[in-house]
């Protein structure tokens, strides 16, 4: 099992690169069959493929217990592989993950809160059964270097893409390259403020409370207003505090990574009013303070949705499994 060396990833999106850079080396190797798997707190999606246009097999089904949904993951990948040789295979996963190739429980999901999922491998079982390389990231950063390769994040070096759904979570892509280090980003269990006579809601999140998780997820909304987000009317005040706290949470990391564009995605946005709401509220919040046109009158072109919707994260293991076999 390998983690994806550095200069692997493009380091200056479509715009081609700088003189004496490293051009991504999956950039040959689109044409080779690899697997990905998305591994998401629901569902598990696997495919077979070489990118968005050519998906030779997929298959999705629900996250029951690590024994389990792995055993169809390796299934599935099985039989691919048994029709058509692989060349490798990359997982985009929910986390916290261990990224880190020196510790003993690389590839393990960590302290997630989901049960029965704690400490468990998720990289070795598949690397054992198939045989071949296996690349590993966070669902975000896979999700992020789908949008950055074929998606809405297509022309910019420096990239972050959040998901707001049973979760939030963040991936960052500087210079091309996903954001790791001590761990990885967990934009997710950013501390925003909350003022609890506006907003007297303790927050949803088992760790801290009311994180931006806590306050501005899929659960934090239903518990809130106890009604499942997806069936608050429109002129409901639910969505102008939503956009609120994920202006904040977006504030806080613009300030600190500098990012070309903003991608969000997940199951909360396909509310679209939220994305004028959160423009609005964020150039206010930054109260221009960055002399940038992104953040004034380009806005509309900086925080944006995803182009691939729900296959981000799927298509970001096969850009990560490509990158494994460069």
């Amino acid at each position: 099992m390998i983690v994806l060396p550095a200069e692997v990833y493009p380091t200056r999106g479509s715009r081609g690169a700088e003189p004496g850079s490293v051009e991504p080396a999956y950039h040959t190797d689109m044409d080779r069959l690899v697997g990905g798997l998305e591994a998401g707190g629901s569902k598990f999606v696997c495919a077979v493929g070489t990118g968005p246009d050519d998906i030779r097999a997929e298959t999705r089904f629900a996250t029951t217990t690590p024994e389990a949904t792995i055993g169809r993951a390796v299934a599935f990948f099985t039989e691919q592989a048994a029709g058509a040789p692989l060349a490798a295979l990359g997982i985009a996963s929910f986390g916290p993950l261990d990224l880190d190739p020196r510790s003993p429980t690389f590839g393990v999901i960590t302290t997630t809160p989901k049960p029965g999922w704690r400490q468990v491998d998720l990289a070795g079982p598949l690397r054992r059964a198939l045989g071949l390389p296996v690349a590993i990231d966070t669902d975000v950063n896979g999700a992020a270097l789908a949008e950055h390769r074929w998606g809405s994040g297509r022309g910019v070096a420096s990239l972050v893409y959040v998901t707001v759904g049973s979760g939030i979570g963040g991936g960052a892509l500087v210079h091309g390259r996903p954001v790791h280090g001590l761990v990885h980003p967990e934009m997710g269990h950013l501390r925003v403020p909350h003022d609890p006579v506006r907003d007297p809601f303790p927050g949803a999140c088992p760790h801290h409370g009311d994180c931006l998780e806590g306050l501005a997820s899929a659960p934090a909304l239903a518990a809130r207003w106890r009604q499942a987000p997806e069936t608050l009317p429109e002129d409901h005040p639910a969505w102008e505090l939503q956009a609120h706290y994920l202006a904040l949470g977006l504030a806080n990391v613009i300030l600190v990574l500098s990012p070309e564009r903003v991608v969000i995605g997940g199951g909360v946005m396909a509310r679209a009013r939220l994305y004028p709401l959160i423009r609005a509220k964020l150039a206010s919040l930054l109260g221009g303070y960055l002399q940038t046109p992104a953040l004034g009158e380009g806005i509309d072109d900086y925080v944006v949705p995803p182009a691939l919707a729900d296959r981000a994260g799927v298509l970001g293991a096969i850009a990560l499994s490509q990158a494994a076999v460069s």
